[in-house]
């Protein structure tokens, strides 16, 4: 499944539109703008929550959690010392969910994996006003989360661009 993750232009705080590949809205992102650290909500069309993504602020280095209803929660830390490209880990209950997520130094080109194998891909769109990305999703894996993984990469290398 295909996806365009898009920022809003005219917005306060980290707000997204995430669109299926036909171009019908699926979830909306908002972020909480006058809060300690990010936390950001995403809700269905119909405006239940999806998932809720938090900072955590006393950790070395960036790291989100990613709370999902039902489910465990998902830690998500941003290699350090990497050169050249960026690196992070996706640490969920088990190894089921997993992942890495692998990006080049200038920050437009992901690949998310799981064991090795590539179950996602994440491209920045150039020249647009605000943050936007198309992310490929295989079939099988649960594209709230691997949305919820891309809106924090974006946040993270976001962040390092303003400073």
């Amino acid at each position: 499944m295909r996806y365009a993750l898009r920022q809003k232009f005219w917005s306060f705080g980290e707000d997204f539109t995430i669109r299926d590949d036909e171009g019908r809205d699926c979830y909306i992102v908002d972020g909480r703008v006058f809060s300690f650290g990010d936390k950001l909500s995403i809700h269905d069309m119909e405006g239940r929550e999806v998932a809720y993504i938090e900072q955590r602020l006393l950790s070395w280095g960036p790291k989100y959690e990613i709370h999902r209803p039902g489910r465990d929660v998902v830690e998500v830390a941003k290699e350090h010392f990497t050169f050249f490209y960026c690196k992070f880990t996706v640490d969920g209950p088990g190894s089921e969910e997993d992942y890495e997520a692998d990006g080049d130094f200038f920050d437009h080109e992901y690949l998310l994996k799981w064991s090795g194998q590539t179950v996602g891909r994440v491209s920045k769109e150039w020249f647009t006003f605000s943050d936007s990305y198309g992310i490929e999703i295989g079939g099988s894996e649960d594209p709230v989360l691997l949305l919820a993984i891309t809106v924090v990469i974006d946040m993270v290398c976001h962040d390092e661009k303003k400073h």
